[in-house]
């Protein structure tokens, strides 16, 4: 699967893509990763990309012609995906992003464009414009609430997508939303935890050894996608 992030601020990602097991994932080449800075297809001196909304109001708004520069350059980066690309826009009256919509999406979808819109948000026409180009496009959120930008939403849905892939946690078996549903209680050392003069345990089942009666424990807390 591969990803590109559109933004005004790419060195946000370097970071969390860089450690652990997504760097891991994007060493062996089970996911790819690029981000490109939208400043780069901004044609003024400035490398403007924003200006004041019409009709007036607080806020400046992201200017339609550098992201239309940008999506059409980078959906033309690799023909490989061309026909498999999504593009993603990020709204807090979105789809929500859900242990639902990654495993759909994982496994359908070979390459996405994330767009990170900020201030007062992007210039509507751009999305009319995906559209009349051909492309596939959402508009996705990661909860009902307002964010300065499109940065973090983009880095969860790497997230939550990546961890999808053959290969990316090690063993299929770390996916225990697949066996579970997500939301299992999970317990480790020591079984028995002294705080402040009060013990907390383990529940006795997961010390039991009886694999069955532990699925069936686990069974009961999980939601299923």
């Amino acid at each position: 699967m591969r990803f590109d992030i559109i933004t005004i601020f790419p060195n946000i990602f370097d970071s969390y893509f860089n450690e652990s097991i997504l760097k891991r994932a994007k060493e062996k080449k089970l996911l790819q990763i690029y981000v490109h800075d939208l400043r780069a297809y901004a044609t003024d001196k400035h490398h403007k990309t924003d200006d004041r909304p019409f009709g007036g109001g607080p806020g400046m708004v992201m200017k339609v012609e550098p992201l239309v520069k940008a999506i059409t350059a980078v959906a033309k980066k690799t023909k490989k995906f061309e026909k498999e690309t999504r593009i993603i826009f990020f709204a807090p009256g979105g789809k929500l992003i859900d242990d639902e919509y990654a495993n759909k999406t994982a496994k359908k979808v070979k390459r996405l464009i994330l767009i990170c819109a900020h201030y007062e948000g992007m210039d509507d026409r751009v999305k009319k414009i995906v559209k009349d180009l051909g492309f596939k496009s959402e508009e996705l959120s990661i909860g009902p609430y307002v964010l300065t930008g499109g940065e973090l939403p983009a880095m969860v849905m790497v997230d939550a997508l990546a961890r999808k892939l053959e290969g990316v946690l090690g063993k299929g078996e770390s996916l225990e939303e697949l066996r579970h549903g997500v939301g299992v209680p999970a317990f480790t050392r020591p079984s028995e935890f002294v705080h402040k003069g009060k013990k907390y345990k383990v529940p006795p089942i997961l010390l039991s050894g009886d694999h069955k009666k532990i699925d069936e424990w686990r069974a009961q807390y999980g939601k299923k996608s």
